[in-house]
């Protein structure tokens, strides 16, 4: 599993700009199952999304999201390998084993 930590790192009129094509973006990534959770970062200052794949792949998706390659957010990408989760999100866990 992959945490994916969005920062905007321009004001929020420019970040608002690309708004639409980043929900796309989501929507695009859900629908290909590559995104299971998402929302903002309270205050709103980026978002974060868990997303499944390699380091790799991850990467190249991030680099696609409109906030990120217009120069509004940056991504920082952190690999967890869950081991225990609360009823109903054992899908979460990395069944390697």
């Amino acid at each position: 599993m992959i945490i994916i930590s969005l920062t905007y790192i321009a004001p929020m009129e420019l970040v608002q700009e690309h708004f639409d094509a980043h929900i796309n973006w989501l929507q695009k990534h859900y629908e290909a199952g590559d995104f299971i959770a998402s929302g903002r970062k309270v205050p709103r200052t980026g978002g974060v999304i868990l997303a499944k794949g390699s380091m790799e792949d991850v990467q190249a998706i991030c680099n696609a999201d409109p906030f990120v390659w217009s120069g509004v957010a940056e991504a920082q990408l952190t690999e967890v390998d869950f081991s225990r989760t609360a009823a109903g999100l054992e899908g979460l866990k990395d069944n390697k084993d």
